[in-house]
């Protein structure tokens, strides 16, 4: 099978695979079989990924991919891609790009006409938006918190209107300076953390800033956190004018700006 898969695609291939994202065992059948054939896997984390592989019996190159020296290595994967090999890219957790570095290498190799396949699976955005039983229409997304206060404050204060959910990721150390602001610019608003996802210590947390911050302070710390940020029913503040509405326009004054 590899033999007829490099010929189909002389120009090489690079394939994007989504891996878990808290369970070794929440992978699709697809990723594994390509895991296996590929020639290098291009990987954000080497030591997650080498435990993964081991996990299911797969023996692989692994080169490091970023967070440093992205330019140099970015060069060398197109090199062997242009050459022919097939190249798997690989985040620490979840699927590439989302909150990590793999953009540049997926738009260089769009940009030289290389094959790029993408290989869907685990995602801490989805299964944090479903396990949580949010229900909305629209988000939007932040990828990963900024590491400094000054930096959560304004990613949560600038640009957004106060009616779309918002969805972030967290570390134990963002997470404190997010419900800071939140409890301050929109105290009523309802929140969800989803924590350690897929791992026996998962936990699904939801009320406001505050509520949700006493919670935290009587149990395990969370390592992998999803921050969720209920927006105002548009439907429902349509359907209820003059005091609804007023409490509505008075909640959304307090305009939380993401990006």
């Amino acid at each position: 099978m590899r033999s007829k898969q490099s010929q189909q695609n002389a120009g090489g291939v690079l394939y994007l695979i989504a891996v878990p994202i808290g369970h070794p065992d929440d992978i699709t059948l697809r990723a594994l079989a390509i895991l296996c054939d590929v020639d290098i896997i291009a990987s954000e984390n080497p030591a997650a990924t080498g435990l993964l592989l081991s996990r299911h019996g797969i023996n692989a190159t692994v080169t490091s991919y970023g967070p440093t020296g992205i330019d140099e290595k970015v060069s060398v994967l197109l090199a062997r891609l242009r050459q022919g090999a097939r190249i798997a890219l690989v985040s620490d957790c979840g699927s590439p790009v989302i909150a990590d570095p793999g953009s540049r290498l997926i738009t260089s190799a769009h940009a030289q006409g290389i094959h790029v396949v993408s290989v869907p699976g685990p995602s801490a955005l989805t299964a944090a938006i479903v396990a949580t039983g949010l229900s909305f229409d629209t988000m939007l997304f932040l990828g990963q918190l900024p590491t400094t206060r000054a930096g959560i404050r304004h990613r949560l204060t600038v640009e957004q209107t106060g009616r779309t959910t918002i969805v972030a990721f967290c570390t134990p150390d963002t997470l404190a300076p997010a419900l800071d602001t939140i409890a301050a610019h929109t105290p009523r608003r309802r929140i969800a953390l989803a924590c350690d996802l897929t791992t026996p210590q998962e936990q699904i947390i939801q009320g406001t800033a505050v509520s949700v911050r006493r919670i935290l302070n009587t149990i395990r710390p969370a390592q992998d956190i999803t921050l969720i940020l209920k927006g105002i029913n548009q439907r429902r503040a349509k359907k209820k004018p003059g005091k609804h509405l007023s409490r509505d326009q008075s909640a959304s004054s307090r305009r939380i700006n993401i990006r």
